[in-house]
């Protein structure tokens, strides 16, 4: 069976336990609010890894920065992939079991459709945040001609919430609350920046920010001190963390230490793009098979069965098929 299994699911890894190799970098228990007059501690960058390209799905290329082999997790973050994709390829139907995926669109627009009868198409600059929860069964193909670009996060749930119904929330990019203050303008996808925060239901704690700054601009973002945090150039190159740090060019994720807040600085001449994602951590085992993600070993073996005999939550892929 687990041969079958390998060969239907969806970017399968090995079956693996481990827990979030970040966990000891986050260890404090105060929460900080937004500021722009500099942070108290300053988170700097204690790791750097660039996004190399990867195939994925069917004919699909991503840039994958967490989920690879230099940085597995980040607690509470399992992948984040920086994704290009042009008809005909995309990502055909695959499940999910056990976390959520956000997907949020640079360029163009995708649409998905799910064994429940969900079906819609997100455009450039629209997010879609989906509660896998106990199971779904879904795909995800672009909807014009040309690149269709975006981000996708996936971020753990906590044991608790493993195992409850598939929700999603939908935010269109005109819906998606935005500031702009000396040169820096923010898109508030989740949580608060700015005196701005989102309306988006966070059940793992979470932000998510994508910063724009002019040539020369400078920003201080406060962070949730007990969170793990970390960046994800798009575009430009920017220092982060402390004035003489060297400037990080895009397709690079900054893992950031401990602290109550981040500083960054736009030295270039053209413009720096990037999000800023945070979370709290679960502190919880992390037991992954590709799509599935559950905290033991036994119940990744369950979800396999279940999966395989469409029950516990995949009862209706017995027979539905992407359009």
């Amino acid at each position: 069976m687990r041969a079958v299994i390998h060969k239907l699911l969806f970017n399968p890894y090995p079956p693996k336990r481990s827990n979030s190799i970040a966990s000891s970098y986050i260890r404090d228990t105060m929460s900080g609010s937004d500021q722009t007059s500099g942070s108290n501690r300053p988170r700097l960058v204690v790791k750097k890894v660039f996004a190399k390209l990867q195939h994925e799905g069917d004919g699909a290329v991503v840039r994958r920065s967490i989920g690879r082999s230099e940085l597995k997790h980040l607690d509470p973050f399992l992948m984040l992939d920086d994704f290009s994709v042009s008809p005909p390829a995309g990502f055909p139907d695959h499940p999910h079991r056990g976390f959520e995926t956000v997907t949020y669109m640079l360029q163009g627009a995708f649409t998905h459709q799910d064994f429940a009868g969900h079906k819609g198409t997100i455009g450039t600059g629209d997010v879609q945040w989906m509660t896998a929860g106990r199971g779904i069964i879904h795909s995800e193909m672009p909807a014009g001609e040309g690149t269709q670009r975006g981000l996708q996060l996936w971020i753990n749930l906590s044991s608790k919430d493993k195992m409850i119904e598939p929700r999603y929330q939908e935010l269109l990019n005109q819906d998606i609350k935005m500031a702009e203050r000396d040169g820096v303008e923010v898109r508030v996808i989740a949580g608060e920046a700015m005196g701005v925060q989102s309306p988006v239901y966070t059940r793992t704690p979470t932000m998510y920010l994508d910063f724009t700054l002019k040539p020369r601009a400078q920003l201080h973002q406060s962070i949730p001190e007990s969170w793990n945090a970390f960046v994800y150039i798009i575009e430009g190159e920017g220092v982060f963390g402390s004035l003489n740090s060297s400037p990080v060019t895009a397709h690079h994720v900054l893992v950031l230490g401990p602290g109550d807040g981040t500083n960054v600085w736009n030295k270039s001449s053209k413009p720096l793009r990037f999000v800023l994602i945070g979370g709290q951590p679960l502190n919880e085992p992390v037991a992954q098979y590709g799509p599935f993600v559950m905290n033991t070993q036994a119940e990744i073996e369950q979800t396999i069965e279940d999966y395989h005999y469409c029950k516990n939550g995949f009862e209706m892929a017995k027979y539905w098929r992407s359009q």
